[in-house]
């Protein structure tokens, strides 16, 4: 199974291989990962590791400004100065997890991350992305702040750049399952998810399936509000391009659009 993540804020990730669901996690192994936040943004952006890893992030404060880092799992650091650091250990790795900075206006400004099972159990490889609006002024500002109230942002963007997909796509081969993981990570922008010319046969959304292989119909779009979290699969019929956009086409012409290449078998 292949794997793309996006965020609308949307996250969207996918995988390649066999279905394999949510279930419980074991340890599996531990991995450290050096976390830099600065410039508006958290380095890596999306980090992947195999499920049941325990991560460590060792967080540091790179910019002249006040940072933190808050994970939906629960972790946080404490509010960091400049070039302080903090550490956080998450429990074994099972669903993807979505981290932001708590200082106003920073979140908006594209202060996230996504933490991604690689492949999930059955072990295949996962790629990931992100994406949300693009809110262009001084964080936390009155004007940025009165653009993120009235839900008006300059843009919006999968994985940090507005129509970064139409340069680099997103790759999968013909027949290939793909997986896309996506989370509604902007606090008040939900995401509608589609893949123009490849219907989805499996929907996954908030802890349950809506949609399995096999079941009777299809499914265009994976909607999800503001914070839900889920996936999608689907089976490219054949080699081309396929756009994938924000269904809320305004967001789509505004810049949430990509394709995925598509190679034959």
């Amino acid at each position: 199974m292949a794997g793309c993540l996006l965020t609308a804020a949307a996250v969207v990730v996918a995988t390649n291989g066999v279905p394999a669901g949510p279930s419980a996690v074991t340890a599996t192994g531990s991995r450290t990962v050096e976390v830099t936040l600065s410039g508006m943004r958290v380095r890596p952006a999306v980090i992947e590791a195999p499920a049941g890893t325990v991560l460590t992030l060792r967080v540091t404060n790179a910019d002249a400004q006040r940072h933190d880092l808050r994970l939906a799992s629960g972790e946080r650091t404490p509010m960091l100065s400049s070039g302080q650091s903090a550490t956080l250990t998450l429990p074994p790795l099972g669903e993807s997890v979505d981290g932001w900075c708590t200082v106003a206006g920073h979140r908006a400004a594209g202060m996230t991350m996504r933490i991604v099972p690689a492949g999930g159990h059955d072990g295949h490889g996962t790629r990931a992305a992100q994406a949300g609006p693009l809110d262009l002024g001084e964080p936390g500002s009155d004007g940025q702040v009165a653009k993120i109230r009235q839900g008006a942002p300059d843009g919006w963007m999968f994985n940090g750049a507005a129509a970064g997909y139409d340069h680099a796509p997103l790759r999968a081969r013909a027949g290939e399952r793909v997986r896309i993981w996506a989370v509604a990570a902007d606090p008040s922008s939900g995401t509608a998810l589609h893949v123009v010319g490849a219907p989805f046969d499996t929907i996954y959304k908030e802890g349950a399936y809506l949609l399995r292989a096999g079941d009777p119909g299809g499914a265009q779009v994976l909607d999800l509000a503001p914070a839900q979290g889920g996936f999608a699969e689907l089976v490219f019929p054949e080699a081309g391009r396929y756009p994938v956009v924000d269904h809320a086409l305004r967001r789509a012409e505004a810049g949430a659009h990509g394709l995925f290449e598509v190679s034959a078998p």
